[in-house]
């Protein structure tokens, strides 16, 4: 039974990204929030913890994905700094065919985000690991449908650490808020470098009830080559010389 957020909200929202949630989908979401809520009294998970707020900025602006790319069951997605499960529990909650692995170098976290998983009693790979070993290893090294990540960093990082993961022909799609001419050109260019090329860029607008809006971003690639087997580089030199 709904007791937690408004299923109005929810449901609306996501409708206007192409999103039909069903009825499990949504007490799984009102289940998550509550969880999300509860916990965040122990361990600093979020600074959003109105239910309204969390309808909106957590699971709408995850699920805003799903407007740019096609999601469809046996699909590989990987969640790059997932940090409280953003965007990937939203996306496996409305997609549960989907094969989804969250990273994040923090741990206490992702023991939240598997607690999370327990309670919804969904499955995905939750690995504690950086970025940038993730992306050299074989095992996962262009294996990937779909790799997706939410105001992590800036893109020309976002694109080093997360293009070697793609497959060839697979997505690379950032969540972000509105981004600067300056991050979008220097994003697109190091993207071009490392064997991709821009498929959309799409801005949106995600109202809340208060009467406040959201502004949104997602900066859609396309893996067309392989990324040069160096890439990427150790985190400290990726911040020192971004792309």
């Amino acid at each position: 039974m709904i007791d937690f957020i408004s299923p109005e909200l929810l449901v609306k929202g996501s409708r206007e990204f192409g999103v039909n949630l069903s009825d499990e989908a949504v007490e799984r979401f009102n289940m998550f929030a509550k969880f999300l809520c509860e916990q965040n009294e122990h361990i600093n998970l979020t600074r959003i913890v109105e239910p309204e707020k969390i309808v909106t900025r957590h699971f709408i602006d995850s699920l805003a994905l799903c407007a740019a790319v096609p999601f469809y069951d046996g699909m590989k997605v990987c969640d790059i700094g997932t940090g409280a499960g953003f965007p990937g529990i939203p996306l496996l909650i409305a997609h549960p065919g989907i094969h989804l692995t969250m990273i994040d170098s923090t741990n206490k976290k992702l023991d939240f985000v598997r607690a999370a998983l327990r309670e919804l009693e969904l499955d995905a790979n939750v690995i504690t690991v950086r970025a940038e070993d993730f992306g050299q290893n074989e095992k996962v090294r262009e294996k990937y449908d779909l790799v997706t990540s939410r105001a992590v960093a800036q893109l020309s990082v976002l694109v080093e650490y997360s293009l070697p993961l793609c497959r060839m022909g697979g997505k690379f799609a950032p969540l972000k808020a509105v981004l600067s001419d300056e991050e979008r050109t220097n994003g697109i260019r190091a993207a071009n470098f490392l064997g991709s090329c821009l498929l959309g860029d799409y801005k949106f607008d995600i109202p809340e009830p208060d009467g406040e809006v959201l502004k949104r971003e997602i900066i859609l690639f396309q893996k067309t080559a392989h990324t040069p087997a160096e890439y990427p580089r150790n985190g400290s030199k990726i911040a020192k010389r971004p792309l």
